[in-house]
Parts: C-alpha cells; structure tokens; sequence
C-alpha cells in the first residue's frame, strides 16, 4: 500500500474516532457538529486537527480538546497528535451537517 493510501486510511479512521467524542451539551458529535476544522495526516503519521468550541466559554473548553487528542491517540498507526483551538471563524449552526440539523430538529 502506498504511503497516500496509509495516510488516507489513517485520516479516515481519525475521522471515525472524532464521530465517537460528543459535546456534553448537544446529543450530536463534534465532527457533525461542525466543530473539526481540519484534520491532517503528515507522511510519518503525525495527525494535526483544528478544531474550535461551540462557544469560548464553553464548560468543556480545557477537557474537550484533550479528550480529541487522547481518542485520536488511540487510532492504531497514530504516532502523535496536535489539536489546536480556533475561534476563527466562530462556530456557529450553519457548520452543523444534515444529519445534526436532523437529529436536533432543525430541517
């Protein structure tokens, strides 16, 4: 397999992970939620994901990165993880996907 599949395996079970890590406050996980930014595999598997909170005060605003960081861990293949916060742009509903906007009653 070559090392562009690899890392597309690897992104895609990242991917997977951050569908399993929910914010405390919304039945709804981060990654539908629209909260994941990006998420970037480098060639020696070293994954970096943007991510961003539904609000800068949000309760979660400490535990919630580093929990992404300790799942994203777990994914076999994984060699280290950065997660950085942003709040640019401000997360706001229209990132929410159809599946959130369905599961919270919004379409």
């Amino acid at each position: 397999m070559g090392n562009n599949d690899e890392k597309q395996r690897l992104k895609d079970a990242v991917i997977e992970q951050l569908h399993r890590v929910y914010d405390p406050e919304i039945p709804v996980d981060i990654y539908n939620l629209g909260m994941i930014y990006e998420v970037k595999v480098s060639d020696d598997h070293h994954v970096y994901i943007l991510m961003t909170l539904t609000s800068p005060n949000c309760p979660v605003a400490e535990s919630l990165p580093m929990e992404v960081r300790d799942m994203v861990r777990a994914v076999k293949g994984v060699k280290d993880v950065e997660v950085e916060v942003t709040f640019d742009p401000p997360w706001s509903q229209d990132m929410l996907s159809e599946e959130a906007k369905l599961e919270l009653g919004l379409l």
